[in-house]
């Protein structure tokens, strides 16, 4: 029988072997490919770091109340070690303050997705670029100055800059993934870098790939991750940073090329990566009959 809830407890760690140490981190990582570091509303298809490090999903706290769970900073401060060791990468894809999470392995090709193709030019301001001064002004700051903090970058501005315009304009920078978050202290809060400059192999790594080959990789290790999902549910997760059209192009063109293939759970038609055939036994030896 296909328990695809029994699959999916094991693999994102919700069946009580919570990931605790870094090393079990990495692989955690490494394993799903994605996650968010709290649970959302709506809820979107993905595990949760704070769930696989609690070892459960049961009354796991979202972003407005991890305030008050203990759980919640002991997470944060795993999460954190990744990102230092470039273990794994923070995007800006849902909501701010619940870290999405790529894994090393896989980051290049969702920067081939979302990033700039040319990241060493700087936005410029204006009605065509659609970026406005305050965005051009942090970015220099934090390439002349970097890795830096929120803190000190309002002090760079004068001080005048609200912190709610900063987050906003960083969010700007984050959502093309010119710049990101690298560290983070209880008295400065996070420091922010350039990511090509933070990350130059994996941005490069994200500009020699094609869209297509991007979306692909992605789409199987989603899949990977989620054990199966139906089309809705992909084109909902993906559907955050690549036109829905693109997706659904690419989950057809994998259909086609049978890496991807139909699995019925219930009443329910699901996708899943196309599982391997079993080879055959060899063929048994025969051996020379005496005479």
């Amino acid at each position: 029988m296909f328990d695809l809830d029994h699959l999916r407890s094991a693999m994102w760690h919700l069946d009580g072997h919570p990931v605790r140490t870094l090393d079990e981190a990495r692989e955690f990582i490494e394993s799903v490919g994605f996650c968010l570091l709290y649970p959302r509303k709506p809820p979107v298809l993905v595990p949760t770091f704070i769930g696989a490090w609690a070892g459960s999903d049961d009354h796991l706290p979202d972003r407005h109340h991890a305030f008050a769970d203990p759980r919640a900073q002991q997470a944060t401060d795993l999460m954190v070690r990744l990102l230092r060791e470039r273990a794994a990468y923070e995007a800006n894809l849902f909501e701010e303050n619940n870290a999405f999470l790529v894994a090393g392995s896989i980051f290049p090709y969702f920067y081939a997705l979302v990033g700039e193709r040319n990241p060493r030019q700087a936005p410029k301001p204006g009605p065509r670029s659609g970026q406005s001064q305050l965005v051009c002004d942090l970015y220099e700051i934090i390439r002349r100055d970097g890795p830096i903090s929120k803190l000190k970058l309002q002090e760079r501005l004068g001080g005048s800059i609200s912190f709610a315009a900063l987050d906003h304009a960083l969010g700007e920078l984050w959502s093309k993934l010119r710049v990101t978050r690298v560290d983070y202290s209880a008295a400065e809060g996070a420091s922010w870098d350039l990511l090509y400059r933070w990350s130059p192999d994996a941005v490069r790594e994200g500009i020699g790939l094609s869209v297509v080959e991007a979306l692909s990789a992605l789409l199987s290790k989603y899949l990977d991750c989620v054990i199966a999902a139906d089309q809705q549910e992909i084109e909902a997760f993906f559907g955050n940073f690549v036109p829905r059209s693109r997706v659904r192009e690419a989950i057809n063109a994998l259909l086609a090329a049978r890496e991807l293939s139909f699995i019925h759970a219930g009443n329910r038609t699901l996708i899943q990566i196309t599982p391997e055939k079993p080879q055959a036994d060899a063929a048994p030896v025969r051996r020379p009959q005496r005479a």
